[in-house]
């Protein structure tokens, strides 16, 4: 099980990554902490421990945590890769909607490249396809920002095998962020295109937005025991160990829980353990 995988065959990242998801409030809507200052430490803490790869998005706050990355991080150090998404415009707590047309994602590319004080994204990830919007007009768009040198690679969010197919035929995708952990593993068939491509997918909710390290059952737990490990660290393990693309980014507010997420790339899971995780069901 290697630590590092190399994001569009050129940006070498470590498996495990920092989500910012975790760093703004309910519904992704304004900040979590009233002081910033506690944000700032845990990013800077991230890349102190050895995090090289910052997952972001422009509406998650909306702006507050592109902004806190900058503020946190930059000058960015090299080889730190920070992904940002665009696409979607949130209105309110978990009230959102896609905007996926050409001139929207110019304008948002570009608003990201502002707040996080960068002449170029390493990852620009379209958050949601428009369906109001023909793919190849998303994509082209993602392909003139990328020519123009503003962005390096591209990745979707949220997507089918089937769109998936059909955008790597409109651009080179590096990287997929669809939904996919212990409990959930519905795009077994995205991530099995992904691992064909040598595509890095970014598990979103890799911890089942927090149901995983609560424990999800006695089987979990038992492997966890066995390891004197977290239900939390053995579900990230679990995800090193399913596939060498998958690139987990849990996000926190805590410092413990990301010294905790990190430490789960030095357990080695046995095969009796992958055998009992692979018959885990949401009933534990």
């Amino acid at each position: 099980m290697g630590n590092v995988f190399v994001i569009g065959g050129e940006l070498p990242v470590r498996r495990v990554g920092f989500g910012t998801g975790g760093l703004v409030g309910p519904g992704y809507w304004g900040p979590r902490h009233d002081d910033p200052q506690r944000s700032v430490a845990l990013l800077r803490r991230a890349v102190e421990r050895g995090v090289t790869l910052i997952d972001t998005a422009d509406n998650y706050g909306p702006d507050v945590a592109e902004e806190l990355v900058a503020r946190a991080l930059h000058p960015y150090p090299d080889g730190l890769v920070i992904a940002t998404k665009g696409g979607v415009v949130r209105t309110g707590p978990d009230r959102w909607h896609i905007a996926g047309r050409p001139e929207d994602l110019r304008a948002m590319c570009e608003a990201s490249l502002r707040r996080l004080r960068t002449d170029t994204l390493g990852l620009y990830q379209l958050h949601r396809l428009d369906p109001q919007v023909p793919m190849a007009d998303q994509l082209g768009a993602l392909t003139e920002l990328q020519q123009a040198g503003k962005i390096r690679h591209i990745g979707l969010d949220s997507v089918s095998a089937a769109e998936l197919t059909q955008a790597q035929r409109l651009a080179t995708v590096a990287s997929v962020q669809n939904r996919y952990n212990l409990l959930d593993r519905a795009a077994e068939d995205v991530l099995e295109l992904c691992e064909k491509r040598g595509t890095a997918f970014l598990p979103w909710f890799p911890l089942g937005n927090g149901t995983l390290a609560g424990g999800a059952g006695p089987t979990l737990a038992t492997v966890a025991a066995r390891h004197g490990a977290t239900p939390g660290q053995i579900a990230l393990a679990w995800l090193l160990h399913r596939s060498p693309v998958l690139l987990p980014t849990p996000g926190t507010g805590s410092p413990a829980h990301l010294d905790e997420n990190l430490a789960a790339t030095d357990i080695a899971l046995t095969e009796g353990d992958l055998a009992d995780l692979a018959r885990l069901d949401a009933s534990g």
